[in-house]
């Protein structure tokens, strides 16, 4: 993660992640791109993306993905005891990363899923 600069977690085969960096592209926002897949955040990484955030790993973790099912994370606990545990199965499959996570230059981060966050980075 590069601190001052506008960097987005980037899945080029999702279409809401496309359309976050065509956004992007379109705002004329400099910005770097973590192909986050081939390149997973270590939980400290994550750690300071949450405080970003202002979020819970379990808000940015897509339970719906067959991982999470294998995992059995639907019982996991949502407390802040359970949070290594949850930090540590999205470090080890970043499939399970909510998709895009733009962290923006001035320290802020959003999940920009929607047209809405999206343009609450103009």
């Amino acid at each position: 993660m590069t601190s001052g600069q506008t960097e987005i977690w980037h899945n080029p085969r999702c279409t809401k992640s496309r359309n976050a960096t065509a956004h992007l592209d379109a705002t004329g926002v400099e910005y770097t791109v973590r192909r986050y897949l081939d390149d997973p955040p270590t939980v400290e990484e994550l750690r300071a993306v949450l405080a970003r955030l202002g979020a819970e790993p379990w808000d940015i973790t897509r339970t719906g993905e067959p991982i999470a099912k294998d995992l059995g994370m639907a019982g996991w606990g949502r407390a802040a005891a359970d949070r290594e545990q949850w930090l540590t199965a999205l470090a080890q499959h970043p499939k399970l990363i909510q998709r895009p996570i733009v962290l923006t230059a001035d320290g802020g981060a959003v999940v920009a899923r929607d047209e809405e966050t999206l343009r609450s980075l103009d």
